[in-house]
């Protein structure tokens, strides 16, 4: 494992036991993260969410995160208050561990950006 890499997961485990303090309780994985982040750009508060909604919530989470690296940019809200957003440039063929860490990382920027939750090792 590469050194950067190792960086990644050790602020990755930080974040994790960080929210785990924040929200009372840890979030199973990335998606969970996700989740949250959908809830929070939402922002309808704590709610029962349909299976389709929940799939919603992810994918305004996974366009904000990666707004961050310029893949995404918000395009408005429609009239029951949901954002949606536009693609400004194709996200580069990567296979599953590489996704997963882009995310990661732009999830570290997430909270850092949105919260001033900076994670240092």
């Amino acid at each position: 494992m590469y050194k950067k890499d190792l960086d990644l997961q050790r602020k990755w485990v930080k974040l994790m036991s960080t929210l785990a303090s924040t929200i009372g309780k840890r979030p199973k994985d990335l998606n969970s993260v996700l989740f949250l982040i959908g809830v929070q750009e939402l922002g309808k508060g704590k709610q029962t969410f349909s299976k389709e909604e929940k799939q919603d919530l992810m994918h305004i989470a996974i366009c904000k995160v990666l707004s961050y690296s310029g893949y995404y940019e918000i395009e408005g809200l429609d009239e029951d208050g949901w954002p949606h957003w536009k693609p400004l440039k194709k996200l580069p063929r990567f296979d599953l561990l590489d996704q997963e860490k882009l995310l990661k990382m732009n999830v570290l920027e997430y909270f850092e950006n949105e919260y001033d939750l900076i994670i240092t090792l």
